[in-house]
């Protein structure tokens, strides 16, 4: 079968994780690693996080809630402060790689998570970020977006949109995220799935599935890439 549509998610692939900044907080705060992480994942698709996501709930909503699941796990963590955190730092081999794909003939398009908070589709903080984020995604065909669309990953029906809109059956897409249960649906539907833990990994990975010679996406990658 031969795959010539990449669909990417955004945050944790294109930019840094989000978890990582979590981290920091949590550290900051003396607060457990990874405890945003387990409260997100408390009741995966009715929390205050889910909600908010399909833009069920605006942000003040949100961070009264978030506060309350926090609460219900030991800790006093307000919403404001995890969405202060949520912005991550642009991967320019990534970034690089996506003119790289399109310069092959090849496909693109982006499904993700996000939150109606902040500037711009990606939550930032400035508008320069805003900006600089804007110009990324123009580079999609299309971008499927959680708090338009109402529904989220893992839902598989936010990859079906995706698919629709590009007229091209799963079995022909390549998709990367950094969620193991955001790539399980996209791979029982016939996408080839790359969970992305570092971008020498996923560019590789990336390579592979797509029949690419070895470098063709990773060529621009400098020794110690950052993850």
């Amino acid at each position: 079968m031969t795959r010539d549509t990449v669909i990417f998610d955004f945050g944790g692939v294109l930019t840094s994780s989000p978890f990582e900044a979590f981290n920091r907080m949590e550290a900051e705060r003396g607060l457990p690693h990874d405890f945003v992480r387990r409260v997100n994942s408390a009741n995966p698709d009715d929390n205050a996080w889910a909600r908010f996501e399909r833009s069920e709930i605006d942000a003040a909503a949100f961070d009264l809630a978030f506060r309350a699941e926090a609460l219900a796990m030991g800790h006093d963590l307000a919403g404001r402060e995890v969405l202060a955190r949520l912005v991550g730092d642009i991967r320019p081999e990534m970034v690089a790689a996506l003119d790289q794909l399109t310069q092959l003939g090849f496909r693109i398009a982006c499904i993700t998570n996000n939150v109606r908070s902040g500037k711009g589709a990606q939550m930032s903080r400035s508008a320069d970020h805003a900006d600089e984020i804007a110009a990324i995604l123009s580079r999609f065909e299309t971008v499927v977006e959680s708090s338009r669309e109402g529904v989220r990953k893992p839902d598989p029906a936010i990859y079906r949109i995706a698919c629709d809109r590009l007229g091209v059956p799963p079995d022909r897409c390549v998709y990367l995220d950094d969620l193991g249960v955001n790539c399980k649906p996209a791979a029982a539907l016939g996408m080839a799935a790359i969970k992305v833990v570092s971008a020498v990994q996923a560019l590789a990975d990336l390579e592979a599935a797509l029949g690419l010679s070895q470098g063709m996406l990773t060529s621009r990658l400098k020794p110690g890439s950052a993850p």
